[in-house]
């Protein structure tokens, strides 16, 4: 019996690579191959799976793959993903929820933290040679125990996030979501508040949403005014929820105290983004959940979400539940 065709694109770890390999005939893309590259074209005639990292999989993509029957998106986010086009033509998606909370949380606070306490930039004052006479007070930091954290979007993420902020440092929890969460309430004492409380009574703003038409820019111009301007705002989220001008106009103008963000609305960003240039906010390239734990983790989850779809299981992370139920 042959073998059914996999596209495997983009980080997957060559463990799990390996190992699907033994069912499956496995064909390797990892320099953002698409449409028009031959040899792709080739393959995604034949692939009855995808399994990779940001590939966008839209109608133009799925009028090239008549036999594709799932796609295993190797990340909690799946806004690359025509979920209602992939439907319609009853392909299964999935995605990786869960193995990630912990890791992304810990990059999420950790970045908090280094933006209050500035250690991007003292760490380059250190190694630059300039610790010549002892730390003037323009050059200190902002204290993160038993401030207030705002987190907009209190999902599993979020959920971890307000863990760590509640018990390690003793904060008071602000939280705006689509519903109420009430072990998040029970558990962290966190208080739920419409968006505009959140943001005028936080001393750090921290955004966990996914990426939709509705959060599209969620966070811009008047949203920044709204925060104190010892407000330090964090993006955990996606780069499209925030207006990049007017975070930078927030940043220039003093509306808030400094910024932290994993996240941009163009990745990689471009070396010229204006953002960039600024000393009061830290940023980096997206590293969430990006350790060779967690990586490798994601990989055998999405391994086995397309591993069950093509052999007549149902993925255990399957988004459009609807092909499965029929």
């Amino acid at each position: 019996m042959l073998k059914k065709k996999i596209i495997s694109y983009m980080r997957v770890d060559d463990r799990v690579v390996e190992q699907l390999k033994q069912d499956f005939d496995v064909t390797c893309f990892y320099n953002h191959e698409y449409l028009g590259d031959a040899a792709f074209d080739h393959a995604l005639q034949e692939a009855d799976g995808i399994i990779g990292l940001a590939l966008k999989v839209n109608k133009q993509l799925l009028q090239h793959a008549p036999k594709l029957k799932v796609v295993s998106n190797v990340s909690v986010g799946y806004d690359n993903l025509d979920i209602e086009e992939m439907t319609k033509r009853n392909i299964m998606a999935t995605n990786t929820p869960g193995v990630l909370d912990d890791t992304t949380a810990d990059a999420i606070f950790g970045l908090l933290i280094a933006t209050a306490r500035r250690i991007p930039e003292l760490d380059s004052f250190v190694k630059e040679g300039n610790w010549n006479i002892s730390l003037q007070p323009e050059q200190y930091g902002l204290d993160v125990h038993h401030k207030t954290l705002g987190i907009i979007g209190l999902g599993s993420i979020g959920s971890a996030i307000a863990k760590r902020a509640h018990f390690g440092f003793g904060m008071n929890i602000l939280y705006h979501n689509r519903s109420r969460n009430k072990e998040a309430e029970n558990t962290y004492s966190a208080t739920y508040c419409e968006l505009n409380e959140l943001l005028e009574n936080s001393d750090f703003v921290c955004l966990m949403v996914p990426a939709t038409d509705k959060t599209k820019n969620m966070i811009s111009a008047s949203q920044f005014k709204s925060m104190k301007s010892t407000a330090i705002f964090i993006n955990g989220s996606r780069g499209k929820n925030v207006d990049e001008a007017a975070l930078y106009d927030a940043l220039v103008d003093g509306e808030i105290h400094a910024a932290g963000v994993d996240v941009y609305k163009e990745e990689p960003t471009n070396k010229d983004n204006p953002l960039l240039r600024l000393h009061n906010i830290v940023t980096l390239p997206h590293i969430g959940s990006s350790t060779i734990e967690c990586e490798y983790n994601m990989s055998k989850l999405a391994a086995e979400n397309i591993k069950k779809a093509l052999t007549g299981c149902k993925p255990p992370t399957l988004i459009n539940k609807q092909v499965w139920e029929g």
